[in-house]
């Protein structure tokens, strides 16, 4: 039997990296998985791969920005699946070109915002009502080292992350008797799509990377999605509030890049 027999999971971003890595691991466990994704064809990848593996999965188009989007995409997971019990938001988006808190541009700093914090609060407000009408469930939010850290050059992304981090332990509190978890994970540097094209436009980027994590290498995203899988399972029944890195040691080292 499965870690996440007879649950329901809606993980976001899940046509690519870690979200598909994660939509793969949650539907061999058991789980029936919503994959949210604003890339139709990527998202409908995904679920062909589960579906052919076994699992069941269902794409639903969601552009996490837009109030009336994330509220259907959870409507549509309980018409196909009865319920939702697990909630990975994963979707997240960087700037738009590089640079300093000066040069960051209102347009793209309110994109940013809206897509992975504003995105965040929406999947939670949606979702948690439905949790609360089974009894529970658990809510996992991805955050990042950039949100403890003075990462420079990336002032929307962390602000959004920072945010994430707060809105999480706020959400968790408030219904922590209501038997919902809300716990965040935080990667460093994992190896996907998005991150990769980064290195390409900015290969200095790629020393530095190495240079600042102990591990002296990027994580691989079945390294986030377990520990995301682990949270989503009732085996972290007692864990809620709290932030999990996922960074090779970058949080705790005393090194800067």
């Amino acid at each position: 039997m499965g870690r996440l027999e007879n649950k329901v999971a809606i993980i976001t971003g899940a046509g690519s990296g870690i979200g598909q890595t994660a939509a793969i691991m949650f539907a061999k466990e058991g789980a029936k998985v919503v994959v949210a994704d604003v890339n139709k064809e990527a998202g409908e990848e995904t679920v062909k791969r589960i579906n052919e593996s076994g699992g069941k999965a269902k794409f639903v188009y969601t552009d996490m920005k837009e109030a009336g989007s994330v509220e259907a995409m959870v409507k549509e997971t309980v018409a196909a699946f009865g319920m939702v019990n697990v909630l990975y938001n994963n979707a997240a988006i960087g700037e738009q070109g590089v640079g300093d808190t000066t040069k960051l541009t209102e347009e793209n700093l309110d994109l940013v915002l809206d897509v992975n914090l504003k995105g965040t609060w929406l999947a939670m407000k949606y979702a948690i009502p439905e949790m609360l009408k089974v009894g529970g469930g658990s809510i996992i939010n991805t955050t990042s080292q950039a949100a403890t850290r003075g990462n420079a050059n990336i002032p929307a992304y962390t602000a959004s992350k920072g945010g994430i981090l707060a809105l999480s332990k706020c959400t968790a509190v408030e219904f922590a008797d209501k038997n919902i978890r809300v716990n965040c994970i935080s990667p460093g540097f994992v190896k996907t799509h998005m991150f990769l094209k980064l290195l390409d436009e900015f290969p200095e980027m790629g020393k530095r990377v190495i240079n600042g994590t102990p591990q002296r290498r990027m994580a691989e995203t079945e390294e986030i999605a377990s520990v995301a899988l682990f949270l989503a399972t009732d085996e972290s029944s007692h864990v809620t509030a709290v932030e999990i890195p996922i960074d090779g040691g970058i949080v705790n080292w005393s090194n800067t890049m």
